[in-house]
């Protein structure tokens, strides 16, 4: 365990914060990790009630698309909802708290990035690091986690497109539109705010707002 646990220590500015909370109650952090990408670093921290936060870090990668938005860190309050957040704290204790060889040994596995799962609680506390792994359980709760994160940063860009570049939100809604379809947009409750904020604005083209209506509704994209 205690080498597993220096490896998710070397994720940096993160893993401190992790090892001095209170262990009264259970507490789970996801930390991704690949420099090809945009941001390069995230963490998502999650107590057992739900409540949480997301922070990220971007890196040396291009941090501008097509339409001139720019990626910036973003540090916000997040509410992981059932059925994940059951789902993540059941997967920990049934896993030893993570405490387990969750890297695969297969070799040559394409990287998709630097994983660490984390759990601190009363009951227990473990970690384990990967880039990919054999155990399905731990494979859907980082894509459920990824998926988090991506929703969190298509928000981000709402707020820039709202305010900078009103023509391209209706590519940006149907694009997350798509990814809900395909379970790679998870947890919408969290960007709610800027879905409602454009629903509303009547300076907005009708099918964006229309499109921002349904992924409110949870409606299936057409």
């Amino acid at each position: 365990m205690k080498r597993r646990l220096l490896a998710v220590l070397a994720f940096g500015f993160a893993a401190g914060a992790f090892a001095q909370d209170s262990p009264s109650k259970a507490h789970i952090r996801f930390i991704f990790e690949n420099p090809k990408l945009q941001p390069s670093t995230y963490v998502i921290d999650i107590n057992e009630d739900g409540t949480g936060h997301f922070q990220s870090q971007t890196g040396t990668a291009p941090t501008a698309d097509t339409e001139g938005i720019t990626a910036e860190p973003l540090d916000v309050d997040i509410r992981i909802v059932d059925p994940l957040r059951g789902f993540l704290f059941k997967t920990a204790r049934s896993h030893n708290f993570f405490d387990v060889a969750c890297e695969s040994t297969r070799a040559k596995m394409a990287f998709t990035g630097k994983k660490a799962l984390m759990y601190t609680g009363p009951d227990g506390d473990g970690s384990c690091t990967f880039n990919w792994s054999r155990d399905q359980q731990i494979m859907k709760i980082a894509d459920s986690l990824i998926a988090t994160a991506y929703t969190l940063q298509v928000g981000q860009r709402l707020t820039l497109e709202h305010e900078h570049n009103r023509l391209g939100l209706d590519t940006e809604l149907e694009s997350l539109q798509e990814a809900v379809k395909q379970g790679q947009a998870q947890q919408l409750q969290n960007i709610a705010p800027q879905l409602q904020s454009i629903a509303n604005d009547e300076n907005v083209m009708e099918r964006a707002r229309n499109r921002a209506r349904q992924l409110l509704n949870g409606e299936k994209a057409g």
